[in-house]
């Protein structure tokens, strides 16, 4: 039993005791002090009672309407927690963001702070080199319709990309305008999330619309990173 049923209880059995010992006094000259004592803590025990009821009523009402605002809150933006993959790219739930932009330089070390350059890091194959390409000239925002992962003729991880029609047409003239010119300038950067993923070289315009993307290096891809990778440029469609 708790508080809120307990002291009415108690003070209903001493009020009627008090009446019953009233009656049984005859009616001396203390007897109408404690009657009204009895019906004064009779009312104020249970006024307590229906405070701590309401008090109680508000408190679960406060509790029902925080829940459905969380649920209608939940309901427009769902929470939702992605682990990245292991040897992956990051996210897979979110669609990697595609640039395809002409190489400017190319030095044989790691860029400096805020140079805007993109590094490849040492490995045991290669040393560090810092690779520069030009976003003004370049492709933004490209459109994939498709990425698949695959093993090369070789037997490198590869990850196979199809551009849009529009971008097809601007990866063609883009292709075309660097294909003349000297190494390193006729190699463009594949920069995903501002990552580099690879730097192919072009002796002619590219017209299919068709990327093989291999890494900084060939062979810098494994079956992970390369299925995450695809995954995650065909989310972008």
């Amino acid at each position: 039993m708790n508080d809120s049923t307990e002291h009415p209880l108690r003070e209903t059995l001493l009020h009627d005791a008090l009446h019953d010992h009233v009656r049984e006094s005859g009616g001396n000259a203390t007897g109408p002090y404690l009657v009204g004592l009895a019906d004064g803590a009779l009312r104020a025990a249970r006024r307590r009672q229906r405070l701590v009821r309401a008090a109680v009523g508000i408190a679960a009402a406060a509790v029902v309407a925080t829940a459905w605002v969380a649920v209608a809150d939940g309901a427009n933006r769902p929470a939702h927690v992605v682990q990245p993959a292991a040897e992956g790219t990051g996210n897979t739930e979110r669609a990697a963001l595609l640039s395809i932009l002409p190489v400017t330089s190319e030095s044989e070390r790691a860029c400096t702070h805020d140079s805007g350059g993109y590094t490849v890091h040492a490995s045991a194959t290669h040393p560090a080199y810092c690779i520069r390409a030009d976003r003004a000239r370049g492709m933004t925002d490209v459109r994939v319709t498709s990425a698949k992962a695959g093993k090369s003729s070789d037997g490198t991880w590869q990850v196979e990309v199809t551009l849009s029609s529009a971008d097809r047409d601007r990866l063609a003239t883009l292709t075309g305008s660097i294909a003349a010119a000297p190494f390193p300038r006729n190699e463009f950067a594949i920069v995903i999330d501002g990552k580099l993923w690879g730097r192919p070289a072009v002796t002619s315009s590219i017209t299919g619309g068709r990327l093989e993307i291999v890494g900084a290096f060939i062979g810098d891809l494994t079956s992970t990173t390369a299925h995450d990778l695809a995954h995650r440029l065909d989310t972008g469609r």
